[in-house]
């Protein structure tokens, strides 16, 4: 069923005009005993009316903060449009952090509420939450029944308790939604910086809707607006994945199935048959690698036909297409891009790209197959997408695209990529200074270098800022890991990496005293050249890693690590003047290493 997306003020207002129009439909699909069980968009309305009713009389007030704690389901969703119905404004929580994250969330963002999933999480809560509720209170909500202490300072309650006790007029809940406005603040996500504590990027509604409007335009235009459907997996908390499969599909009238996990992705996406995929790069490097080697499994033939559909997709990718590969073209549509197609449930229209760089070459293998990729760019101060790769403009998969409806892009004397448009952040929550660095005359700076082409494709060459970027789109910034680490007695100097990698790696270089020391103690000798394969040395720098470790959330955490040769200096230009390491002189003197420890 086509529909039209109007300019709507909230987001609250978007999911009460959707929910009016699509009834008893189904919207939020959960499997539960086994299988899928689905939440129709009327019931979802009832539900966001009455928790919205709830928070109200348990003292939420207009822009009071509520931290959302919680993997994907559809009790997150509701959740969020319930915080925002109530006047209140979202902090969406990764349920990895540790309790110092949450404590500075807490603290930072002053939120006196908070809705988590179950007892497990609530327990990694509570110490933080009792030591800011003080004598005020705070209330937590179980979306499962839990049984916890309960101190004075917490008043805890149940999330269907609640919405059993408050039913409400759906109706008049959303007339009073009405009263939001798009420059109002929806949510407070908060993503790492360059000082190690994250900050909280202020969206409001209208960034979120232009970000909604701008893509919903995209498909209407380049694939056709119809019934669409969504796998949810990437974590909520998360920018991309907030509005991406969330807001995007309540502005499409979707439906969202939440995945299993990622150990089930595979099989949820041959049951769910999305229609459209907001995906990480590496989920598609693993993709690859599977449907590689499950083609190698078929013999010859199968894997002579993979490496010609390849081939013929380079070719088209760099525009050198001819009609010699035409018939085998033709053979490949009737034979391997079908078997292939079903793997995705057979009806995607395009796979959605963003939240980290993409290796070209992954992008033209799923071409090749007769896959529509598409990557994006942004990040979370852009609510968070700036840009896409869409057919009309020329697919490229060295560019992301041209910006979004609504968007102005350009690029600064120093190669800086500038942003502006409503989809900027209002600057982050209680940090003038961060604001005003990023946010100069409208413009937001986003710290990425790049070019933007003649067909209005920008392409991304290099990085301004530290911020390191995994392969999953989760920011992690350096120096507070590399501060962490240098704190240890046995590390003078480190330099972490994991760029569009899966995880954190380290470049060390031990403290010349506490080397010296350990070499007395276990009776070995100190040339650094033979402790770096020493078994026990080693060993004992990786103690110091997993005690840095224990205080770092999962995706923060160095997994492996090498020695340096030498210490870092101002002589071998490894630092600055102001002794600041140099990145990029480390990643060309350490970056094979760095990159074998990911294949071993």
């Amino acid at each position: 069923m086509a529909r039209k997306l109007e300019r709507f003020d909230s987001l609250v207002q978007m999911f009460f005009v959707r929910a009016r129009e699509l009834g008893d439909a189904p919207f939020l699909w959960a499997k539960r005993g086994g299988k899928w069980q689905s939440t129709s968009w009327r019931e979802a309305a009832q539900q966001v009316a009455s928790l919205a009713a709830a928070l109200r009389q348990l003292g939420l007030n207009p822009g009071d903060r509520v931290m959302l704690v919680s993997e994907n389901r559809p009790e997150w969703c509701i959740s969020d449009l319930a915080i925002m119905a109530a006047g209140g404004v979202t902090v969406p929580t990764y349920t990895t952090n540790t309790e110092r994250d949450h404590q500075h969330i807490i603290d930072n963002s002053g939120a006196t509420m908070t809705i988590v999933s179950d007892g497990k999480l609530a327990k990694t809560l509570l110490p933080a939450i009792l030591r800011t509720a003080g004598s005020g209170g705070h209330v937590v909500i179980g979306i499962e029944s839990m049984r916890l202490s309960q101190p004075g300072a917490i008043d805890v309650h149940d999330w269907n308790a609640l919405i059993a006790q408050h039913p409400v007029d759906v109706a008049a809940a959303a007339q009073a939604a009405d009263m939001l406005k798009r420059e109002d603040l929806a949510c407070i996500i908060y993503t790492s910086g360059t000082g190690g504590s994250p900050r909280g990027v202020m969206q409001h509604h209208g960034a979120i809707l232009c970000n909604v409007e701008g893509c919903v335009s995209l498909i209407a235009e380049d694939f056709g607006w119809d019934d669409e459907v969504f796998l949810s997996f990437l974590p909520l908390s998360h920018a991309y994945e907030h509005t991406g499969g969330q807001h995007f599909p309540i502005g499409l009238g979707g439906q969202i199935y939440y995945a299993e996990g990622l150990d089930k992705l595979a099989s949820n996406i041959e049951e769910v048959k999305p229609t459209i995929m907001v995906v990480v790069p590496r989920l598609f490097e693993v993709l690859r690698t599977r449907i590689s080697k499950q083609v190698e499994k078929q013999g010859r033939f199968a894997n002579y036909l993979l490496d010609r559909a390849v081939a013929i997709g380079g070719k088209k990718a760099a525009g050198r297409s001819t009609l010699i590969d035409l018939p085998m073209t033709l053979f490949l549509d009737r034979t391997l891009r079908p078997k292939l197609a079903a793997k995705f449930g057979g009806r995607i229209k395009a796979m959605v790209s963003g939240g980290a760089p993409l290796n070209p070459e992954v992008g033209v293998f799923f071409e090749s197959l007769g896959l529509t990729f598409l990557q994006g760019y942004g990040q979370t101060e852009a609510a968070p997408v700036v840009s896409c790769n869409r057919p009309k403009a020329g697919l490229k998969h060295d560019t992301v695209g041209p910006p979004l409806a609504g968007v102005e892009v350009k690029i600064a004397p120093d190669g800086e990529i500038l942003v502006r448009g409503e989809l900027v952040m209002h600057g982050y929550w209680r940090n003038e200074a961060e604001t005003a660095r990023v946010l100069k005359d409208g413009w937001l700076h986003t710290g990425d270098i790049g070019v933007i082409d003649r067909k209005g494709r920008i392409q991304i060459t290099d990085r301004k800022k530290d911020i390191i970027v995994n392969d999953k789109g989760d920011n992690v910034a350096p120096q507070k890991v590399e501060g962490m680490l240098t704190l240890q007695p046995e590390i003078m100097q480190a330099m972490i990496a994991g760029d569009r990698k899966p995880y954190m790696t380290a470049v060390i270089v031990p403290d010349p005293e506490w080397t010296q020391e350990w070499c007395a103690k276990t009776k070995r000798g100190c040339d650094l050249a033979a402790l770096t394969h020493d078994p026990d040395f080693r060993a004992a720098l990786g103690a110091a890693v997993e005690r840095v470790n224990k205080d770092l959330s999962v995706i923060e955490r160095i997994r492996r690590f090498i020695l340096a040769d030498e210490p870092f200096t101002i002589d071998n230009q490894q630092l600055t003047p102001s002794l600041k390491i140099r990145r990029h002189v480390l990643k060309a003197v350490y970056g094979e290493r760095l990159d074998a420890l990911y294949k071993g």
